[in-house]
């Protein structure tokens, strides 16, 4: 079986220095779909180096370009696992794999330029009959102590039945805000991608060929690349901060979502937000496809 629970669960932790600095930081925030209009203060935020701040979402691929770039696989839960192997006891075909959520916590804002220890590994593997998730844990810290944790949920197609432990199934709770309405969110916003988002994510060191090259989607299952769960991800996040907390990225505590669908380059994403006292819920859907789900569950916790 190319999945081996117990080896890789008791596997060691894998240690990499990663690094990265501004152009990284605004090559992913232009990924994302920052820097229109081009000439805007607020987006001038998230692209010009003499004012920059730095979205958590970013941690999802710090150090990711560099890491490809040397040909090397990243430590499990990041951009740079541009392979099949994941880690000991886990090899598995690429085309089967499907990020199921996601989630980042930040200790302390994050700079636009830095060298940290990323220590990952497999904290579980769940049996879903049908499929096998893997439970991928990343803590990743500097010289002035812990930066931020970030944790993935990948859905591995054809991979479950081995009579392991179904986890968790968690839902949050409806979502509800000011307005008191779960059914009524207190802000909504369209957010359109280009048909080349994907390609200018993937700069960003997500070289997975199911968001660029048309067989290989194909042989995942669908008509054409779809566009990065991480990247609709940071797209929504940054919707947040601009919406409901006055553009200041360092009040995000912690951001979590699960996918729920995929989106194809192109198509606009409908983002609602039900805004709490300390966090905002959010769902998001895909307008062209009668509002086809895309993320769900997401919460932002702020401060």
């Amino acid at each position: 079986m190319p999945i081996d629970p117990v080896r890789a669960v008791a596997a060691a932790p894998r240690r990499a220095e990663i690094s990265w600095d501004h152009r990284d930081v605004q090559l992913y925030h232009l990924g994302i779909g920052a820097g229109v209009p081009a000439t805007d203060p607020a987006e001038l935020r998230y692209t010009l180096e003499s004012r920059l701040q730095v979205l958590p979402s970013f941690a999802t691929v710090a150090g990711a370009a560099r890491t490809t770039e040397r040909g090397e696989a990243g430590p499990p839960g990041t951009a740079a696992t541009p392979g099949t192997s994941i880690g000991p006891g886990i090899d598995v075909d690429l085309a089967s794999v499907l990020h199921g959520g996601q989630s980042v916590r930040v200790h302390r804002p994050l700079p636009p330029r830095g060298t940290a220890l990323s220590t990952s590994k497999v904290a579980a593997v769940y049996d879903k009959g049908k499929a096998a998730v893997l439970v991928l844990r990343t803590e990743v810290s500097d010289a002035d102590g812990p930066l931020w944790t970030g944790q993935s949920q990948i859905y591995v197609r054809g991979e479950g039945g081995f009579g392991g432990d179904r986890g968790p199934s968690v839902r949050a709770e409806p979502p509800s805000g000011d307005l008191g309405d779960p059914g009524k969110p207190d802000e909504t916003v369209e957010k359109r991608t280009r048909e080349d988002q994907a390609l200018l994510y993937r700069l960003s060191g997500d070289l997975n060929p199911l968001h660029a090259e048309p067989e290989f989607a194909a042989r995942a299952g669908f008509d054409r690349p779809i566009l990065h769960g991480l990247c609709s991800y940071g797209m929504t996040l940054k919707a947040v901060v601009d919406t409901l907390l006055g553009g200041d990225a360092a009040r995000v505590r912690s951001y979590t979502a699960r996918f729920a669908g995929v989106v194809f380059p192109g198509e606009t994403l409908r983002i609602r937000m039900w805004s709490g006292a300390d966090r905002v819920r959010a769902s998001v859907t895909a307008v062209e496809r009668d509002d086809a789900p895309v993320l769900a569950d997401a919460v932002v916790e702020h401060t």
